[in-house]
């Protein structure tokens, strides 16, 4: 009698241990399953999202012969026989994960990109005059986009003053601004929070990319994963 109680008990118990099994499995199966639907949520939503990609970029002649040296090498990607700025380059990664627009910031006045020396010295006395270079031209319908890439290269510790002309003649009220840039050894400078303050009432992502302009070549992956990380 003792025994048939005993493995009545152990029947019991192992009855529960299974349905506490089942159950935890379970659980998880409707847990993955949540976050499998959430992120697909995130990526479906993202790319109902119309997207414009808004950069700056000037690559450098390759033959520049100055007495400081040309950085060109550094200052330009050449893919498939294609030469591009480094930040062009970057710009073209984030047309081809997102399927966005693309739009080239451009100004009617002609810099120095034979010379890195003068266009360094360029970039300084626009900065400290407070310079406000005219574009070419402007974005058209931007009221249609959600989401806005902004990209350009580090001049002397800041943006191109061609983006303050941009960004002060354009209105991102209430669209999200995602912030990717290339320098030489500075990183992002408290650039991120020299747009929020240009378009505060635009919502600026901090997690932005900054390339260091030897690496914009290989820099494919990083991208990739970083906007993945963004949900494209």
């Amino acid at each position: 009698m003792k025994r048939i109680i005993i493995l009545l008990i152990v029947a019991i118990f192992s009855f529960n241990a299974c349905a506490k099994s089942n159950e935890k499995s379970n659980k998880n199966k409707v847990d993955n399953t949540k976050e499998i639907i959430e992120n697909n949520n995130i990526i479906n939503k993202n790319k109902e999202k119309k997207v414009l990609i808004v950069y700056f970029s000037l690559p450098e002649n390759d033959d520049s012969n100055t007495s400081n040296g040309s950085e060109s090498e550094d200052s330009s990607v050449t893919i498939n026989g294609k030469k591009m700025g480094n930040t062009e380059y970057l710009a073209n990664l984030i047309q081809e994960k997102t399927g966005g627009d693309i739009f080239r910031i451009e100004t009617k006045k002609v810099y120095p990109i034979n010379d890195h020396r003068k266009l360094i010295d360029t970039a300084t006395q626009e900065r400290r005059s407070n310079f406000r270079p005219e574009l070419k031209q402007n974005v058209q319908n931007l009221s249609q986009y959600d989401t806005v890439f902004i990209g350009y290269p580090i001049w002397w510790a800041d943006m191109p003053m061609a983006l303050y002309t941009f960004l002060e003649n354009n209105d991102l009220s209430g669209k999200t601004v995602i912030v990717f840039n290339t320098h030489g050894g500075s990183g992002l400078v408290g650039t991120v929070d020299t747009i929020k303050r240009l378009q505060p009432k635009a919502k600026v992502n901090d997690n932005a990319i900054s390339i260091y302009r030897g690496e914009a070549e290989k820099s494919k992956s990083e991208v990739d994963e970083w906007l993945s990380g963004l949900g494209y």
